[in-house]
C-alpha cells in the first residue's frame, strides 16, 4: 500500500539552528497518526513542511505521490490546522467559511452548513467570530479544515480550548473521518487523545523523530496502573 505521506531525509534549518534532523517517516492511508513532543521539538515545523507552508533545507516530501515544492506547491487534497486558526472577527462563522470556500469554488452553501453542524456549531447563528469562545473558534477551525472533504488532514493540537464535551465531540468526528478513509496526522500533548485516537505514534525530540507506539502503550499501562492505586 502506497503511503499517503512520505517524508524522506528532511532537514530544516534556520540560519545556524537546525530544527529537523534527517527526518524520515511514512504515514499510511486511512489511519490516524500521532506526533508527540514538547513545545519547540519540531512537530509544527514538520507539519508546515508537509503542507507546503515551509520548504525543507534538504530532503523531500511526497503527498499522494507528488513532491511538495516541485510537483505541487501546496497539496490540494489536504485540510490543515496549524497554530491558532485565523478568521475575520466581524463576520459569522458561516460567512468566514463561505469566503474561504470562494477561493477554490469546490463547495457551496449546503456543504458549509452541513460541516458547521458536524463540528457542533449552529449553522444559522449570526454571532460574530470575534465573540466566539476559544472552543467555538477551534470547532470553526476544524470545520475549515474538513469542509472541502479532503483525503488528508494535518491537525496541530485539535483539542485546544475545548471543554470535555467538545473533546468527546471532536474525538468522535475524527474517528468518523477515519472510518470514511481519511488519513489524519495530529500533534497533541494529550496522552489520552493519542491513546484513544491513534494507530501509530511518533515522538519528536529536538528535531529527531522516532516511532514509539510500543513504548507509548507501556507508559499508558503504567499510568493506568498508578491511577488505580
Amino acid at each position: 500500500m502506497a503511503a499517503a505521506i512520505e517524508v524522506k531525509n528532511v532537514v530544516k534549518s534556520f540560519q545556524d539552528t537546525t530544527v529537523l534532523h534527517d527526518v524520515s517517516v511514512c504515514f499510511a492511508p486511512g489511519q490516524i497518526h500521532g506526533l508527540i513532543g514538547r513545545n519547540g521539538s519540531g512537530k509544527t515545523v514538520l507539519m508546515k513542511c508537509i503542507c507546503g507552508f515551509m520548504r525543507p533545507t534538504s530532503g523531500e516530501i511526497l503527498v499522494e505521490g507528488k513532491r511538495v515544492g516541485k510537483d505541487v506547491d501546496i497539496p490540494p487534497n489536504m485540510g490543515v490546522i496549524i497554530e491558532a486558526p485565523g478568521f475575520l472577527p466581524a463576520y459569522s462563522g458561516f460567512k468566514n467559511l463561505s469566503l474561504l470556500a470562494g477561493i477554490r469554488h469546490k463547495i457551496g452553501k449546503a456543504e458549509i452548513l452541513d460541516t458547521l453542524r458536524r463540528v457542533g456549531l449552529d449553522p444559522e447563528s449570526k454571532k460574530h467570530v470575534g465573540k466566539y469562545s476559544l472552543g467555538m473558534r477551534q470547532r470553526l477551525g476544524i470545520a475549515q479544515a474538513i469542509m472541502e472533504n479532503p483525503d488528508i488532514l494535518l491537525l496541530d493540537e485539535p483539542m485546544n480550548g475545548l471543554d470535555n464535551r467538545g473533546v468527546e465531540d471532536i474525538r468522535k468526528l475524527l474517528l468518523d473521518l477515519k472510518a470514511e478513509g481519511k488519513t489524519i496526522v495530529i500533534a497533541s500533548h494529550s496522552m489520552e487523545d493519542i491513546h484513544f485516537l491513534c494507530d501509530t505514534v511518533h515522538e519528536m525530540d529536538a528535531g529527531v523523530l522516532t516511532p514509539c507506539r510500543q513504548a507509548w502503550d507501556g507508559a499508558l499501562a503504567e499510568h493506568a496502573g498508578d491511577s488505580k492505586k
